[in-house]
């Protein structure tokens, strides 16, 4: 029997932040609630439209930020991991 996976500590953040498609087109603006080192919540209008993957940057510019891989969706929010 395995341990029990521990779940990563998380800072609250409530900071805006941008979400870019692949190709680095249509930057839309989000806010991150918590964030880890694998990953993080965020809140945007339709989280439910959001591509399998996208990249996740505090900052417009597409060629910033974590390439992210969609966990969850749940309403507003969604849980991404970061993919190295």
């Amino acid at each position: 029997m395995s341990a029990p996976r521990k779940r990563e500590s998380r800072k609250l953040l409530g900071q805006p932040a941008w979400i870019t498609l692949e190709g680095g087109f249509a930057a839309r603006h989000c806010v991150v609630q918590d964030i880890s080192s694998s990953g993080a919540r965020i809140s945007i209008d339709n989280a439910a439209a959001l591509p399998a993957t996208l990249r996740l940057a505090f900052a417009r510019d597409a060629r910033t930020g974590h390439k992210c891989q969609v966990i969850w969706r749940r309403g507003r929010s969604a849980g991404v991991k970061f993919v190295r």
